[in-house]
């Protein structure tokens, strides 16, 4: 599992270059996410624009990703495609997660999310 990344100011943004996170690349998303997140800021952002499919490993392992932040880190996510925001509507994920439109609308934001 590939995942770009750059920083913006003080927000670590981070992009999968696959089009689906399943049970394939959970597992490795997860590492993934830990190691690029340790050194980021306190706000991380995930830029979903690219990937059509999540199923329910790969939500784990998006949920996972944000519960192994560091105390006052959050998880952003920004760009999910329709499937993508179906899946985090249904499952009721979207109260969970800051969801931005955009990249851009994501770095615009200053979220306070408890």
């Amino acid at each position: 599992m590939n995942l770009d990344h750059e920083v913006k100011g003080d927000v670590l943004v981070i992009t999968p270059a696959d089009r689906r996170i399943d049970a394939a690349v959970a597992i490795q998303f997860k590492d993934r996410m830990r190691e690029m997140s340790a050194t980021a800021g306190d706000r991380i952002v995930l830029d979903l624009g690219q990937v059509d499919f999540v199923d329910s490993s790969g939500l784990g392992a998006i949920v996972a990703a944000m519960k192994q932040l560091g105390q006052g880190s959050r998880l952003e996510l920004a760009a999910l495609t329709p499937n993508v925001a179906k899946v985090f509507r249904l499952t009721r994920m979207d109260t969970v997660f800051p969801i931005h439109d955009s990249v851009d609308a994501a770095l615009g934001a200053a979220v306070s999310h408890g």
